[in-house]
């Protein structure tokens, strides 16, 4: 059977099991579930709270000047590095490149970030394995970019929405074996979030 006629069969088989199925009204647009007047009104530094909480890194920078010098700096200290897709030039480390697996240092650039979960919002196009192989991960973000809400940043996307979204909130971290925290289990043990403006 060749692969469009298993396709086929699958889809007809789809099909026919949603036959006859009521159909359910769209139940409207998602409000969120913090109470309107709750969220943060200065959702930088919201973020920034509940990022650091949770164990990732804050830096804030004026100019994209200033996060160059921070980043040639911090970049001294990697052998290596992988550099999403989106990641401007300016924003790239004059570092070896290597595939993320072998990475020492992932460079990533956020769609948006969300005050009121402390999260980056990571465009699956960037390339996901740049944003979790790598032990450390700098995660760029403008700082219009931040959010209050995480309806307010889905909305921001509906013209261009990627096959997935990550929501990175802090550095990867497990207590599922003895409850004994440990870092960077599933991803990245060192995530730096980098707000440019």
């Amino acid at each position: 059977m060749s692969p469009a006629d298993a396709r086929g069969r699958i889809l007809a088989r789809i099909k026919g099991a949603l036959d006859g199925r009521a159909t359910i009204e769209h139940p409207g647009e998602f409000g969120g579930w913090r109470p309107e007047g709750s969220l943060p009104s200065d959702p930088v530094e919201a973020f920034t709270s509940l990022f650091e909480a949770a164990g990732g890194e804050v830096y804030r920078f004026g100019s994209e000047d200033a996060a160059r010098e921070w980043l040639t700096e911090l970049a001294r200290d990697f052998a290596t590095v992988a550099v999403g897709a989106g990641v401007p030039p300016a924003l790239r480390p004059d570092r070896p490149q290597a595939p993320p697996d072998g990475a020492a240092l992932g460079i990533s650039w956020a769609r948006c970030a969300v005050a009121e979960t402390g999260s980056l919002v990571l465009d699956a196009r960037d390339g996901r394995r740049t944003q979790l192989l790598p032990p450390t991960h700098v995660v760029w973000v403008r700082a219009d970019d931040v959010h209050a809400s995480l309806t307010g940043a889905l909305s921001s996307m509906k013209d261009d929405l990627p096959s997935a979204l990550g929501l990175h909130s802090g550095p990867s971290k497990s207590a599922d074996l003895g409850q004994i925290l440990v870092r960077g289990v599933h991803g990245p043990g060192r995530v730096v979030a980098a707000i440019l403006g």
